[in-house]
């Protein structure tokens, strides 16, 4: 696994759960308000963390963490992916993995072997705008796979999208929601402007305030079981 990056202890990524966050290297995408610009664009300078030495950390810490986020970057470009979580799932780990949606094989693999617990796939616009929000071109059609594969599996989810105002505004939240409509849970996340971007410009964007936020939820709120504002 290419893995450049850990957090040994997060109490935010898989609440309520308490977990390690296992950053890889790469990513299919380049939106340019990724905050993880390092994994994406210069992941192969950061240092990269020995996939033996890394497990057995995480067992050594089993008391203390519930579980693994596995994140990016984008995971499922990981050949190996499938041989990390099966030895995470060895030790007893609930796994939560973190996806662009772009890899619906890779995706189909792990969720028929069973080999993950919790699946948050980043919906980055509508249909019309996501090679623009994704900051290079996207195959819609391996999306809307992914898109399917999660709702129609046992395994628990969401969708959740960063509420970017160049990119996310109500009509944008309306066709995403008509598009990906029914599903369980879908987030919209507050946009980070202070923190280094893919696209330095973007840091001049002023994020969506909390009531405007709260507004687009309640566009989301007729489309699905749960809507979340983080």
């Amino acid at each position: 696994m290419n893995i450049r990056g850990l957090q040994k202890t997060s109490l935010i990524d898989y609440p309520p759960n308490v977990v390690s966050v296992v950053f890889t290297g790469g990513c299919s995408f380049r939106c340019p308000f990724c905050h993880n610009p390092g994994l994406v664009l210069k992941h192969e300078t950061l240092p990269r963390i020995d996939e033996k030495e890394l497990l057995k950390q995480l067992l050594e810490k089993r008391q203390w963490i519930d579980g693994v986020c596995i994140t990016g970057g984008e995971p499922c470009m990981q050949k190996d992916l499938p041989e990390f979580c099966s030895a995470l799932k060895e030790l007893n780990f609930l796994v939560k993995l973190d996806t662009n949606g772009s890899y619906p094989a890779m995706l189909k693999y792990l969720i028929e072997n069973r080999l993950i617990d919790y699946i948050a796939m980043d919906i980055k616009s509508s249909k019309t705008n996501y090679s623009k929000a994704a900051g290079t071109k996207v195959n819609i059609k391996d999306i809307e796979k992914s898109i399917e594969l999660i709702k129609t599996s046992s395994i628990d989810y969401e969708f959740r999208t960063t509420a970017v105002p160049k990119f996310i505004n109500k009509k944008e939240i309306f066709k995403i929601a008509k598009w990906i409509t029914p599903a369980k849970r879908y987030c919209i996340q507050q946009f980070r402007n202070k923190t280094a971007l893919v696209d330095k410009k973007m840091q001049d964007i002023e994020p969506h305030s909390n009531t405007e936020l709260q507004h687009l939820a309640d566009i989301a709120k007729p489309y699905f079981k749960e809507v979340i504002v983080r």
